[in-house]
């Protein structure tokens, strides 16, 4: 596999240590080392699996060492309300990282995209930073599901606008599948993910949303596990998600002996 290259501030998100502009001023700082040398630019490109960064916390908390992963792995959490996706919250909030098991493989499992702290569902987490990106990537169409309440239900004429795509950022959105469910409950398929895309999508017509539960990510759901648990994805369901996300057989990092 090829391995990631990134911003060196990009590269610290990635792996939910911190924001973007708390990773600049870390670096800014000199608290960030790349292969043991300390690194004062956060648009230095690294190789995100290859080189070794280590991160010096405050007084009151341990080194963030990050070392290469050890063959590809994808945990699958239930994130509950409330809290955030990130590492580290400068603002003293519950992280998602609060929730992982012992052997989740320390700052290289990194979260595939994110859902705001008000939102809740499944949140595939990895070590491998290309299937990161194909699953995140608009232009591979992976889809993921979710299930919305809203404030007031939708008219079919707004239901049909959403459907076919609505302007956000200066571009439209891709396509849609919004069904109707029950009262104000409704399912929805995105192949894209923009920031608070829903939130911001059902805005436009002056609904707020209540309530939004991620079920499926690709092949992989959320099924019955219970809010705040997870699990690791057998290897079948990794290669299905794989190639749910375009890769061929043979692009995952090799899983390495002992």
């Amino acid at each position: 596999m090829v391995a990631q290259r990134l911003q060196l501030h990009r590269a610290l998100s990635k792996l939910g240590l911190c924001s973007r502009k708390v990773a600049a001023r870390w670096v800014a700082e000199g608290r960030v080392r790349v292969r043991g040398v300390v690194v004062r630019d956060p648009l230095v490109w690294v190789a995100l699996g290859e080189d070794a960064i280590a991160v010096e916390r405050g007084a009151a908390e341990p080194p963030a060492a990050l070392g290469p992963p050890t063959g590809a792995r994808v945990y699958a959490l239930h994130k509950p309300r409330g809290v955030v996706t990130t590492r580290a919250d400068e603002r003293g909030r519950g992280t998602v990282y609060e929730l992982l098991p012992p052997d989740a493989g320390g700052g290289w499992l990194f979260p595939v995209g994110r859902l705001d702290r008000d939102s809740e569902g499944l949140l595939l987490f990895t070590n491998d930073g290309v299937l990161a990106d194909a699953l995140t990537d608009p232009r591979r169409h992976v889809p993921k599901t979710y299930r919305v309440r809203l404030d007031r239900a939708l008219e079919p004429a707004e239901q049909a606008r959403l459907r076919a795509g609505v302007e956000l950022d200066g571009r439209t959105t891709a396509p849609a599948a919004i069904t109707w469910e029950r009262g104000h409950w409704y399912r929805v398929v995105l192949r894209e993910g923009r920031n608070r895309q829903l939130r911001r999508m059902f805005a436009l017509d002056g609904r707020k949303v209540e309530r939004l539960v991620r079920l499926e990510v690709g092949p992989v759901a959320l099924g019955d596990l219970a809010v705040g648990a997870g699990r690791w994805l057998s290897p079948v369901e990794l290669a299905a998600l794989r190639a749910a996300a375009g890769l061929a057989v043979g692009d995952e990092p090799p899983v390495e002996a002992g």
